[in-house]
């Protein structure tokens, strides 16, 4: 089991806040793009605030979708950093595809930490 990131949060950290300049846009030019392409769901200022500050906050596929929207990237890459921020990933899974590019994207290398989690959770539940 991979040390579990809290990913999808620092995806919209680093797009969004209010130290704006090129590559950070203002929460409500975020918001205004975070409109989900399948229910049309858009998070309020308020959630995606929440978000920004680092507080806790539920994700469900309809926000995963909006803030995909938002930052201009694919569903699939804003789902891998939720199931890094809810569940983890296993070391081999971090080899490529989704979770592998939300790595990238958040410059972090799988590696060490993750085998301490795993160690100890073999070690906690002896499989």
């Amino acid at each position: 089991m991979a040390e579990q990131l809290d990913a999808l949060t620092r995806l919209v950290q680093q797009h969004v806040g209010t130290h704006t300049g090129e590559d950070k846009m203002s929460i409500v030019q975020f918001q205004a793009k975070a409109i989900d392409p399948d229910s049309k769901y858009q998070p309020s200022n308020g959630l995606i605030g929440k978000i920004v500050r680092g507080e806790k906050y539920k994700v469900t596929p309809e926000l995963v979708g909006a803030l995909a929207a938002g930052l201009g990237i694919d569903r699939e890459i804003a789902a891998a950093a939720a199931h890094f921020q809810l569940i983890g990933y296993s070391e081999d899974e971090l080899k490529d595809g989704a979770p592998a590019t939300v790595l990238k994207r958040l410059d972090v290398e799988p590696g060490a930490p993750e085998r301490a989690v795993a160690e100890r959770w073999a070690s906690d539940t002896g499989k």
